[in-house]
């Protein structure tokens, strides 16, 4: 079992910034792959990026390439997303996922965090 937790969401304009946080328990966190999705209201839960464990293979869902950088520090068990240029259809509460192989179907997470609310307002 591995136990995430979110932070850094808020409120903000387009074309701001924003840096997400997850936080891993546990010294497995770098036995697995990492992802983070997104769910907006009465939308499905989609993939924005996944990372391997040793963050040497990084996958992109198309609306986050060039604008969304994934990155882990395993030294602190922690998961990054940053995440730039935002626009309003970003809008969605933001997810940290664990699996064994970088998940980009919801189905294969195998543990979730709790979410963390990002809001961008036109």
């Amino acid at each position: 079992q591995v136990q995430l937790v979110e932070s850094g969401g808020g409120l903000v304009q387009a074309g701001g910034s924003l840096r997400l946080s997850c936080a891993a328990s546990g010294r497995t966190f770098s036995m697995y792959a990492m992802s983070w999705f997104r769910q907006a209201p009465g939308k499905d839960r989609d993939f924005v990026v996944g990372i391997s464990s040793s963050g040497g293979t990084i996958l992109y869902a198309d609306f986050a390439k060039g604008r969304f950088t994934i990155s882990r520090d395993n030294a602190k068990n922690t998961l990054y997303l940053q995440m730039n240029s935002l626009k309003p259809e970003d809008t969605a509460i933001y997810y940290c996922a664990a699996s064994e192989r970088i998940a980009t179907m919801q189905g294969s997470a195998r543990s979730w965090g709790q979410g963390t609310q990002v809001t961008v307002s036109s």
